[in-house]
């Protein structure tokens, strides 16, 4: 390709770790403290007096917190991209798999035991559904989630599953450019046809947001390009249309009316600008080492917080004044992140990761090097020659 390769600055001693894109992190846990504002300011869950009331200046702010979401789908376009480039399909399910699951176990237990013995707005599932919780396909199986946060995480295993068949095929700069514009077409498409199944699969809403991810990670990555800016434009067009359009699902109402829509665009936008700016480098001197350490609270914070704290917001608001209850309920949910990354999942993901290497390398054993007894001679011989290498082995 044309475009040449943009090596990534390297760290001070101060900063993150190579290959780490410091401001990132503090941008994710931006998205996570408004999706948790959205959550304990906002929502009338747990609270026995409309919100509206007892927060008077911070509730209109909190109204648009859902938008978080979408800086974190914005996020994960750009960073998966960032992960996998050059590594094989085992080595990106192998981090997706990591990085997902032991805060979700946790979290999923933590949570049914909370709502089981303290129920408050929610009540705990039953146990068929809590271990169906424990897959992350809840979803599609047609159980109930543990906590309503968990909807996103179908979203995104959606994109991770869309986007392996990149990885397998092998990623680059075409593939990846080819998928934005298929994935697009396709969403579209299925959309246009009024195929609600279609549109589930391609994540038709959403995919607007990993779409225009993907393409600042291209920028960053090699360089701005016509094309490349095409595609990030028509990511945000379609993607605020779609927001706005099921905006009713998320909007609250302020003083008797729906929350005005305008500041929707305008968080949208700045999303994108604040993207552009990764991907144009405005921000490559920001390396300070917190920031990846809060980077690593947003995920076990997403899925900790929400039932947990409207339970405990619906026995204490009567107790604790409700501004010093969501502090302190927000600065718990912090601390009990920061134990589940450190005792949880840093440990698990290390013994995960050695357990999935070995798994897929005996994958990759087994299917470039058949049982001559088990397989016709004739296949057992071109194997031995080397003439029978099957690719897909050479993909994981």
């Amino acid at each position: 390709m044309p475009a040449q390769h943009r090596q990534t600055p390297r760290p001070t001693a101060s900063g993150p770790a190579k290959g780490r894109i410091a401001v990132l992190d503090g941008f994710r846990l931006v998205a996570a403290l408004m999706v948790v504002a959205y959550h304990y300011v906002a929502f009338s869950s747990g609270w026995d007096t409309s919100p509206e009331t007892i927060f008077k200046t911070a509730y209109l702010p909190s109204t648009y917190g859902f938008l978080g979401v979408n800086l974190f789908f914005l996020i994960s376009g750009f960073v998966i991209c960032l992960s996998c480039w050059g590594r094989s399909l085992g080595d990106f399910l192998t981090s997706r798999v990591i990085r997902l699951f032991p805060a979700f176990w946790l979290a999923v237990i933590c949570t049914s035991l909370v709502l089981h013995f303290f129920a408050g707005p929610e009540h705990a599932l039953s146990l068929s559904e809590i271990l169906a919780n424990l897959t992350m396909f809840q979803e599609p199986s047609g159980a109930k989630s543990v906590d309503g946060s968990y909807w996103t995480l179908w979203v995104e295993m959606r994109f991770y599953l869309l986007f392996a068949l990149v990885v397998w095929r092998g990623v680059n700069y075409r593939s990846v450019v080819s998928f934005c514009i298929i994935w697009a077409a396709a969403a579209v498409t299925a959309k246009g046809m009024g195929s609600k199944e279609l549109s589930e699969a391609l994540v038709a809403n959403d995919c607007w947001f990993f779409i225009g991810g993907i393409a600042f990670f291209l920028m960053w990555k090699f360089r701005p390009t016509a094309l490349l800016w095409a595609i990030v434009v028509f990511s945000f067009l379609e993607g605020q249309y779609f927001v706005i359009a099921n905006y009713h699902g998320h909007a609250l109402s302020y003083r008797g009316e729906p929350a005005p829509v305008w500041p929707v665009v305008a968080l949208l936008s700045l999303f994108y600008v604040l993207m552009a700016g990764v991907a144009l480098g405005w921000f490559r001197k920001i390396n300070w080492r917190w920031l990846p350490a809060a980077g690593a609270l947003t995920y076990p914070l997403y899925v900790l917080h929400e039932n947990i704290g409207w339970s405990i917001t619906s026995r204490l608001q009567h107790k604790v004044p409700a501004a010093a209850l969501v502090v302190g309920l927000v600065a718990g949910m912090l601390v009990a992140a920061w134990i589940v990354n450190r005792v949880i999942e840093r440990p698990v993901s290390k013994k995960l990761r050695k357990v999935l290497v070995a798994s897929f390398a005996e994958i990759r054993q087994h299917s470039t090097a058949p049982d001559a007894e088990k397989v016709p001679a004739g296949q057992a011989e071109a194997a031995a020659t080397g003439r029978a290498q099957p690719r897909s082995a050479e993909r994981l």
